[in-house]
């Protein structure tokens, strides 16, 4: 009679079959999850009503409400740009500003009067770098279809990446309609992070256009204060702003050489998500530094032994 095989061996010969590369990841993330259990989160006090850090691999630093859904605001110009891209349109081609651009939900201004005409390149970076509202209405306006066939792209796009609890109603976020969790929308930037153009617009820290032939420049600066600050390593951002939302920011960084995504959502004062940030970042630093003198004490012990 034959033996069975002892199920032992023929998981490792199943783990054995695994390409190295795979091999290497999973031995990331787990040394990566290691060093984030040393983390106390009672030690993290954060402001924002939710909250995320997530690491590439998955691992969850902390988290707050993370799946409760809520509005978003300018959040949304992220899968605004990630819909524009994805069609192919021409970045170079001219888009002029209409009246059909205007907020009529909210009256807020824009320095882009009717009849500025930027590139859609242009357009792109003004929307995630400075938020500019009626430059991500002009997008999802001159997508094929019109506005409408847009936004239901914008939702469709959500279901392909997991985002189960998003829903997207216009293109710039001024609608409070748009919604999503933290944990969606780091799925959201784990995605944004594929698209280079995307990569460098939002990180953008100030950008100058020429709307009209005959007038001069206008000059535009990233709604991102931690960007010019050289202890961050961004490679996204993207905040949001109205009154049913709060104050929101995401970004796509890196803690201990690990990319990262950190997502707050409604945080009452505008410098809030910014602090948030700056807590996470502290919180992240002492506690790896706590966890590598410990190791030293330990290791000098062992030795003394």
């Amino acid at each position: 009679m034959r033996k069975a095989v002892p199920a032992l061996l023929i998981l490792m010969c199943l783990l054995l079959t695994l390409p190295p590369l795979v091999w290497a990841e999973n031995n990331a993330g787990n040394r990566t999850l290691r060093l984030w259990e040393q983390l106390d989160t009672d030690k993290l006090k954060l402001r924002s009503k939710a909250a995320l850090v997530v690491d590439r691999f998955g691992n969850t630093l902390y988290e707050r409400r993370a799946q409760q859904q809520m509005p978003i605001a300018s959040l949304t110009k992220l899968m605004t740009a990630m819909v524009i891209l994805d069609a192919k349109l021409p970045l170079d081609e001219a888009v002029e500003i209409t009246k059909a651009d205007r907020d009529l939900l909210r009256l807020t201004g824009s320095r882009l009067r009717v009849g500025a005409s930027l590139s859609r390149g242009e357009l792109i970076t003004l929307a995630l770098m400075s938020s500019e509202n009626r430059a991500a209405a002009a997008l999802g306006r001159t997508f094929p279809g019109g506005t409408e066939a847009f936004i239901r792209v914008m939702n469709r796009k959500a279901v392909t990446l997991g985002m189960n609890d998003t829903r997207f109603a216009d293109a710039a976020g001024l609608d409070a309609g748009n919604v999503s969790t933290a944990r969606d929308l780091a799925r959201l930037v784990f995605a944004a992070m594929r698209y280079p153009k995307i990569r460098e617009a939002s990180t953008r820290t100030s950008m100058k256009v020429r709307p009209w032939r005959k007038l001069g420049p206008l000059r535009y600066g990233n709604t991102n204060r931690l960007l010019r600050n050289d202890r961050w390593d961004i490679q996204i951002s993207k905040t949001g702003y109205i009154n049913e939302a709060g104050r929101c920011l995401v970004m796509h960084t890196e803690f201990n050489g690990t990319p990262t995504v950190v997502v707050f959502l409604n945080s009452f004062g505008k410098l809030t998500p910014f602090g948030d940030a700056n807590r996470v970042r502290k919180w992240i630093e002492k506690g790896v530094d706590d966890k590598g003198r410990r190791n030293a004490a330990t290791e000098v012990a062992s030795q003394a032994g």
